[in-house]
This record gives C-alpha cells, sequence and structure tokens, in this order.
C-alpha cells in the first residue's frame, strides 16, 4: 500500500513538513538519514546541519536561558539520554532539532533512519528505494535533504567544527567567540563578500583569503569589501592548515603563497569562516527533477513548492541557494506540507 506522504530529509524543513502533514492525519513517514561513515564525513547525518552546530540565538522562541527541564520533559526519554548537556544558554543546535524531532513524532510521525537512495517519479505512485534494501510507494513526496557546506578539506577543518570553524557566519557570527576578535574568510565570491562584509560588525578584523589576484564576487560587492577598513585581502594565497587546540578551539592559521610554495604566513584568529559555496544533496535524485546551474531544485511555480514532478514537493535548502537560514526552511517546510494536502485532496486521496 502507497504511503501518502513520504518526507526524504531530517533538518527543519522536513521536521515542520512532518509536523503539519501529520497534524492533517496524512500519516507522513520521515526518512530521515542514515547514521554511515560517508553521512558523517560529508556532514549528511540525521537532524541535518543544526545538529552540527552549536549556540542557535536566531530562532525565534529560544532566547537565552536555562531550557534543562523543558528538555527533559519534552524529549523521549530513550533519545535525551544520550544528548550532551544543555549549556543553560538557550537552545542549541541539537536540541533544537530533537525537539522538532519530538514534536513530529508526537503527532504520530514514522521516522525511519535510513537514507533514500534511488526514485522513480516517471511512475504513480511513486517508487523509491532505501540504502537498506527497502521499496516504497508514495503518493506524493517532499524533499528536504539541503545542502553541504563546502570545506577544503584539511583534517583541521574537521577537528575545529563548532570550535571555531563555521560555513555560516550569519548563524554564528554573534556568539562571544567571535566578537572583538579577528576572523578569516575564505572564499572569493559573492558568499565571500557577504561574510565578511557581516563578520565585520563582530570582530576586530576579518581577513580575506583567496587563491587568485581578483575576486570572483560582482563589482559592487568586491569593491565595498575592499573599502572596509576593517577587511584585510591576503591575495593569491590558501590556508594549509586551521591552528588550534582542544581547550581554546581555533587561534590562528598557516596560509601558503599560491606563487612561492616556500613562503608561508601564520595569521592570529579566533574563527575559521569557509565560504566556497554549497552543494545541495541531490545525487539520489539522479536528474529527475528540474534543477538550476548551481543544482538546486527548482520551484516551477512562483510561491509554492512545487517541482518539475506533479506530486513532488521541495522545501529548505536542497531548494534555496540564497537564504539557507533554519527559519526559511522551516517556514517552506510548512508550506510544502500544505501544498501536498491540497494537492492529494484534489486527487482524491485525501
Amino acid at each position: 500500500m502507497a504511503e501518502r506522504v513520504v518526507i526524504i530529509g531530517s533538518g527543519p524543513a522536513g521536521w515542520a513538513a512532518a509536523i503539519y502533514t501529520s497534524r492533517a492525519n496524512l500519516e507522513p513517514v520521515v526518512y530521515e538519514g542514515a547514521v554511515t561513515e560517508e553521512n558523517r564525513l560529508q556532514g549528511t547525518l540525521p537532524l541535518g546541519q543544526l545538529a552540527l552546530t552549536t549556540e542557535v540565538e536566531n530562532y525565534p522562541g529560544f532566547p537565552a536561558g536555562d531550557l534543562g527541564g523543558y528538555l527533559d520533559n519534552s524529549i523521549d526519554e530513550s533519545k535525551r539520554k544520550y544528548m550532551a548537556p544543555h549549556l543553560k544558554e538557550g537552545v542549541s543546535g541539537p536540541e533544537l532539532m530533537e525537539l522538532m524531532r519530538q514534536q513530529s513524532v508526537n503527532f504520530g510521525t514514522k521516522v525511519v533512519t535510513d537514507d533514500i537512495v534511488e526514485v522513480d517519479f516517471s511512475v504513480h505512485p511513486f517508487k523509491l528505494k532505501s540504502l537498506e534494501g527497502t521499496e516504497i510507494e508514495a503518493l506524493s513526496v517532499i524533499i528536504a535533504t539541503g545542502a553541504r557546506a563546502n570545506y577544503l578539506g584539511l583534517d583541521s577543518e574537521e577537528r575545529f567544527k563548532n570550535m571555531g570553524v563555521s560555513a555560516c557566519a550569519v548563524c554564528d557570527g554573534a556568539i562571544p567567540r567571535f566578537r572583538d576578535k579577528p576572523l578569516v574568510v575564505v572564499g572569493g565570491g559573492d558568499s565571500a563578500m557577504e561574510e565578511a562584509t557581516f563578520l565585520t560588525k563582530f570582530g576586530s578584523k576579518v581577513y580575506i583569503v583567496h587563491r587568485r589576484d581578483e575576486f570572483r564576487a560582482s563589482k559592487i560587492m568586491a569593491d565595498r569589501v575592499l573599502a572596509n577598513e576593517k577587511i584585510d585581502v591576503k591575495w593569491n594565497t590558501v590556508v594549509d592548515e586551521v591552528l588550534g587546540n582542544d581547550n581554546d578551539g581555533v587561534t590562528g592559521v598557516r596560509l601558503r603563497s599560491t606563487l612561492d610554495e616556500e613562503k608561508t604566513e601564520e595569521l592570529e584568529v579566533a574563527g575559521y569562516f569557509a565560504a566556497i559555496g554549497h552543494t545541495p544533496n541531490t545525487n539520489f535524485l539522479a536528474g529527475q527533477l528540474e534543477m538550476n546551474e548551481k543544482g538546486y531544485l527548482t520551484w516551477t511555480t512562483p510561491q509554492r513548492t512545487y517541482t518539475s514532478v506533479e506530486g513532488v514537493f521541495a522545501a529548505g535548502d536542497v531548494a534555496d541557494d540564497y537564504y539557507r537560514q533554519a527559519i526559511t526552511a522551516a517556514g517552506t517546510g510548512c508550506m510544502a506540507a500544505l501544498d501536498a494536502e491540497r494537492w492529494l485532496a484534489s486527487k482524491g486521496y485525501d
């Protein structure tokens, strides 16, 4: 028997979609992802990108404060006992995602800890196949698999993630670790310009490390950066290693010249921000849905989460290469759920 709604992905978009579809008695099934080494290395474990962050200061409804008792009462004990101790400073990424997951489960969402690795949208009901080999039929599908940040691939980047290494200045730039400290941004496109400019509000100085002698960014954004007295550009350089220790996290970076490999330089910084793009998690779709030039899913109707296949909807960062925030992802998850509910009703599947 075909499921009425299958949701692929378990970030804010996926759980918001699950909450809305389960409250509509559509009995959604969420494939939250598999716990595999491959997923760990590329940052695609269950609960999405927020599960890889620490403090979350910009999600409405969670001001600074001790949420310990609330977390104990709200999250199932079998999950709660494996969570890190609450830091009493508001909500962390993992805590917020566990709360969303629990809210979905409370309304009857079925959660499967597995990846969808193959889809066939040329037939209806749609056919899906999981990593464990399970075959599923679905009347509608909401894709909320997100996008993963690109890093240089240094071992030291991985070591200091959440200890000064970040891929989102808007998410993390305001936390105390980075305030009034020198910071470094890696990249040369518009994203790097935006990140660096944003970080000047908090850091004492911002270095931009770029491997070429000119930016790829649009001229207006590049000019804005070059005119900012708090930004210092390190041209023709790459990051050779992120420096730090277990107590302080990131303390600096070692740079290497692209013109002379023997020439190195160390910068004292408290934060390292990778701004070299994101990769949407769409490989499993094998090109069955329309995408933009960056590989993100395309909404085919303005203000609707419709994809190029009727009955398949997209929510969150997998269809958003611009905002990429938890709150916008959750909003589009709600939209996709409502779109799916109304589409199913229009086809007589309610």
